[in-house]
């Protein structure tokens, strides 16, 4: 039989694993390697070959996307359909098979799926019927509960709360939860899963049809299955299948999302006989680009091991910016981009890459100050997310009383026990006299107009405005926004919601302090504007700013978490400083270390052509000074593949070490001095000893500038 089709075109290690004997097969793919290619062409050589019918192959994936692309991929590499052959995600595989059996697995023929929202809605209900405090549980905490346990496989009977009073509650929370589905017919997303498990244990002769049928069983992403999809899948393999695993434990990165890096670690424990297969040459990057991420990654300890090579050229060494502060590194970055712009590179190719989403907003300044598109890949503008629109709508409020779009946005965020039949009294008086909801909620609560609990709970909200507008006048911009966050408990709220997107909102609420702090009133733009108005007016702006749509030529934004599976031929990587990145939550723990390492490495390997590292010395964050030390990451970065592209940029990687070595210096890094012409500023870097030394200071007004002590005449402030 010519099966040539499917391995022209293949490399000898690619050819190796497609044409590979029946049997458990791991197959470890570096980034651009090839690995979805390698699936690909492994159920067309099943299928070419008659060692399967369409029917027999199930093969799986994380997205919707990303199984339409494979079948589609396969059927052009066949040319002809591949009808019967089941391929799509976990979730969406687990509720077809769920629609033939929903008899034994004991739901109704016409079930319904709970999305994320109407979960939430669902769970806020159950929540108050059962009279418990929202602030103390939260309806998006036990969300969050609710899935994570059921991602363990576990029903509310099977948790241990070892005497915890709000762990019990939470359970009781899941049990009540669960009953109120099955009496409604309704399925959540984790349910899918979880049913289907139980499904298999449960029932043996169904679980042996599908053994039977499904001989071939493919995973791509393998590094992101969580343990009950895990278990899923040991369960329909069984022990006679053949189980066929491509994954990179060099990019598992979603711990946060229960995925477990062990269970590629463990596949050759649990499935006999495995054969592991090694896909190491990348069609994407350069060569130095690859060797500083193989230098990179070999630092982690628990890793199956590979690495990455490549026939194509070395390439540009790496690039190193030591910023003076996030503006001078977000001003560097949209200069290179703006240059590269006139040379003919798209801004398209430019990727700019960070660890946590609070970071975007400087960059974003800078864009938009440059009149350079951009768009915030898979996700949104700072301004435009819900938790700073919320604190603005808190401060909007506060300064204006009228504004019925924030009043509606916050009345009951977080949760204060105002109920629909109270808001629709509210805006019922406000259209009647034609006055705003703010005025038309002083008139209920003043007039007793409202039943006793629903008066009092609006009555505390006005208060709590007014309490807002009295604690923020004559205050700068920074203490005001510090101020109504604190007020608000937004911060609170939002740490309710587990893991790191709750984390992540926390974050972007003290950028949002920062932000505030640093506004500064464009004359220009927004005449004589107070300050507080003018900030206010910048944010609604921003926000309204229309985003880049997918298909125009825009600078690319996005987290590292997100970056993974893209790749640009530039890529900018900032903030590569201690704290940052690696974040500080995960420095004190080897797991989490190695998981922010493997973090980096995603992010070198997004870069085709070009690779540039930037840190600040000096970031305003989380209403916090920070002197923050380059990354240890940079240190694990061979120097000969690394290019400094400042004068003097040696100081890059020994900047600490070089300000302790003068010691005999009256000045250190981070220290505040004032200059007669300059004004103030901060030391951010020493030179020589004695009459010769020389200090960089970055002033408030004048920038950074380079002076000599001996003549500078600086005083400590």
């Amino acid at each position: 039989m010519d099966v040539s089709s499917v391995l022209d075109g293949l490399n000898e290690a690619q050819r190796e694993v497609v044409a590979a004997p029946p049997g458990n097969i791991l197959v470890l793919a570096g980034a651009g390697s090839g690995k979805t290619r390698v699936l690909v062409h492994r159920i067309a050589w099943y299928l070419d070959t008659e060692q399967a019918a369409p029917y027999g192959i199930l093969a799986v994936t994380f997205t919707n996307k990303a199984a339409a692309e494979m079948r589609g991929r396969i059927e052009t590499l066949l040319k002809r359909p591949a009808g019967g052959m089941w391929v799509g995600t976990f979730h969406g595989l687990a509720h077809r098979i769920l629609r033939l059996h929903c008899q034994e697995a004991g739901l109704p023929n016409n079930f319904q799926i709970l999305d994320s929202d109407d979960q939430l809605r669902t769970l806020r209900r159950v929540i108050r019927d059962m009279n418990l405090d929202e602030d103390q549980y939260s309806p998006k905490e036990a969300q969050w509960f609710v899935k994570s346990q059921k991602e363990e496989g576990l029903r509310p009977q099977h948790i241990d709360f070892h005497s915890d009073p709000f762990m019990e509650q939470m359970v009781s929370i899941y049990r009540n939860y669960q009953q109120n589905c099955e009496r409604a017919g309704l399925v959540d997303f984790a349910e899918l899963l979880l049913r289907t498990h139980e499904l298999f244990r449960d029932q043996d002769v169904l679980l042996r049809h599908y053994q039977q049928r499904f001989r071939h069983i493919l995973v791509d992403e393998f590094q992101d299955t969580n343990a009950l999809q895990y278990a899923w899948l040991r369960l329909l393999a069984g022990r006679d299948n053949n189980l066929f695993a491509v994954g990179d434990d060099d990019q598992s990165i979603y711990s946060f999302r229960g995925a477990r890096m062990e269970n590629i670690q463990h596949f050759q424990q649990d499935f006999p006989e495995t054969s592991l297969y090694r896909l190491e040459q990348n069609y994407r990057s350069t060569t130095n680009i690859l060797n500083a991420a193989n230098a990179l990654i070999a630092n982690n300890t628990t890793r199956l091991g590979k690495n990455l090579w490549t026939e194509g050229r070395p390439g540009e060494k790496l690039e190193l910016y030591a910023a003076y502060s996030e503006h001078d590194e977000a001003r560097f970055v949209v200069e290179r981009i703006s240059v590269a712009k006139l040379n003919n590179v798209n801004y398209q190719d430019n990727a700019i890459l960070y660890r946590i989403g609070a970071t975007s907003r400087v960059l974003e300044e800078a864009l938009m100050q440059a009149q350079v598109p951009y768009r915030v890949f898979g996700g949104v503008r700072f301004y435009e997310r819900t938790e700073i629109k919320d604190a603005m709508a808190y401060l909007r409020l506060a300064v204006f009383r009228d504004d019925d779009a924030s009043f509606e946005r916050i009345v009951n965020t977080p949760s204060r026990g105002i109920g629909q039949r109270s808001l629709e009294e509210i805006r019922g008086r406000a259209r009647q006299e034609n006055i705003s909801l703010w005025r038309a909620s002083c008139t209920l609560v003043t007039d007793k107009l409202l039943p006793t609990r629903s008066r009092s709970a609006l009555e505390r909200f006005l208060g709590l405005i007014e309490q807002m507008a009295q604690s923020i006048g004559g205050k700068g911009l920074d203490q005001a926004m510090d101020i109504i966050i604190g007020a608000s408990s937004l911060v609170e709220h939002y740490r309710k919601e587990k893991g790191e997107r709750g984390l992540t909102r926390v974050e972007n609420l003290e950028e949002l302090v920062s932000a505030a702090g640093q506004f500064e009133v464009d004359e220009e733009v927004q005449g004589d504007m107070e300050p507080m108005e003018a900030f206010l007016s910048q944010a609604a702006l921003e926000a309204g700013e229309t985003q880049a749509d997918a298909y125009s030529d825009a600078v690319n934004l996005m987290t590292l978490h997100t970056a993974k599976g893209t790749e640009f031929d530039r890529v900018y990587l900032v903030g590569m400083e201690e704290g940052l990145f690696p974040h500080q939550r995960r420095v004190h723990d080897l797991a989490q270390l190695e998981e922010e390492r493997r973090l980096c490495y995603v992010g070198f390997t997004r870069a085709r052509k070009k690779l540039t590292l930037s840190y600040s010395r000096h970031r305003r964050m989380y209403r916090n000074d920070f002197y923050p030390k380059p990354s240890r990451f940079l240190e694990e970065i061979p120097p000969e593949l690394i290019d400094d592209i400042r004068l003097g940029g040696a100081v890059s990687r020994d900047f600490f070490n070089k300000a302790e070595a003068d010691a005999d210096t009256p000045f250190g890094p981070g220290q505040r001095v004032v200059h007669d012409r300059f004004g103030e500023g901060t030391v951010l870097n020493l030179e020589g000893r004695g009459s010769h030394a020389r200090v960089q200071v970055n002033f408030e007004e004048a920038g950074a500038k380079w002076l000599v002590l001996a003549y500078a005449n600086l005083q400590p402030v």
